[in-house]
């Protein structure tokens, strides 16, 4: 519970909080872009060394999707650009701050336009497939600034100031957050309005919100809130990334993928969950240290993988 300011401010301390991270971002963002990358990659590589939770997660990880491919050598390398990765996406929250909309296209080059037009064109509204690459914290902003508000599912933060901080970053240029528990009821009544809503589909999930798709060669529990919306309102859904590239953050809006729906609707499902882990994987494999690989993507098992009766090897 927020407590009292001392003699009776009425400032509570998650408000406090809230003033000091917003003012940290806020200073973080004075600094040049290219001198807030050298910061970037020298505090992740102390984080990466410093964090052997997180460290092993995203080795393990990769291990999983790049075993077969590079060498352990090469997958500590790439683990360590990773965290490196993650500090930027810190300092560039701050950058785009003081960030004018006129300097918008000058940063931001945005791709495949035409394949927004054609799916708004339809008329159902537009589903988007994204994930945790790139700074996905500046999609939502950037896109609303060239008058694309997109609206998103999201988890709530459980440290109240910094969710606060993020929302009201995520929102200030139109976009509407919709609370993960509630927000079927809204999503349905944006797709009618023919507006845009994102969904971030590359977490873990249970197994009683998800189905099983392969994700880098091995069944990924994925939500099937996307592949389920897309089959009942006949939305097209259409990836979109933004990834930093050399002179650019790069905002790519890919073809609409195909609309599944046949008697079968469990399958329907299924297939389309896996059409959407494979466009994540994709683009991961594009850019692959762009990835947030310390999240345990493939923590929730099937039957046979975690039931000793059935696979009495498997070591979880």
């Amino acid at each position: 519970m927020s407590e009292a300011g001392p003699h009776g401010s009425g400032l509570d301390m998650d408000t406090i909080y809230y003033h000091l991270i917003s003012r940290a971002f806020f200073l973080l963002g004075l600094i040049p872009l290219r001198i807030s990358c050298r910061l970037a990659n020298a505090m992740g590589r102390i984080w990466f060394v410093a964090d052997r939770r997180h460290r092993d997660v995203a080795v393990a990880n990769l291990h999983q999707a790049f075993g077969d491919q590079m060498t352990p050598a090469q997958i500590r390398v790439m683990a360590r650009q990773v965290f490196c990765n993650l500090v930027g996406i810190i300092f560039e929250i701050g950058w785009s701050m003081h960030l004018k909309d006129a300097d918008i296209r000058k940063y931001f080059r945005f791709c495949g336009m035409e394949n927004l037009r054609a799916a708004m064109g339809r008329k159902k509204g537009v589903l988007i497939l994204t994930a945790h690459i790139g700074n996905w914290e500046l999609l939502l902003s950037s896109a609303g600034r060239i008058g694309l508000p997109i609206s998103a599912i999201y988890r709530p933060l459980e440290f109240q100031p910094l969710d606060r901080f993020f929302n009201e970053m995520r929102t200030r240029d139109g976009a509407e957050l919709f609370p993960k528990k509630r927000a079927m009821r809204k999503v349905l009544r944006s797709l009618k309005s023919n507006k845009i809503v994102g969904v971030l589909l590359d977490q873990n999930t249970g197994v009683l919100n998800g189905v099983f798709a392969d994700f880098f060669g091995a069944p990924a529990c994925t939500n099937k809130g996307l592949a389920l919306l897309a089959r009942e309102t006949g939305a097209p859904v259409l990836p979109l990334f933004l990834v930093r590239e050399k002179d650019c953050f790069r905002v790519e809006f890919g073809p609409e993928l195909p609309h599944i729906k046949t008697h079968d609707k469990t399958r329907d499902i299924e297939t389309a969950t896996r059409l959407y882990n494979k466009v994540l994987e994709n683009i991961i494999r594009r850019y692959p240290e762009q990835w947030f690989w310390v999240h345990r993507r493939w923590k929730t098992k099937p039957y046979k993988m975690w039931n000793p009766k059935v696979n009495p090897k498997d070591p979880n």
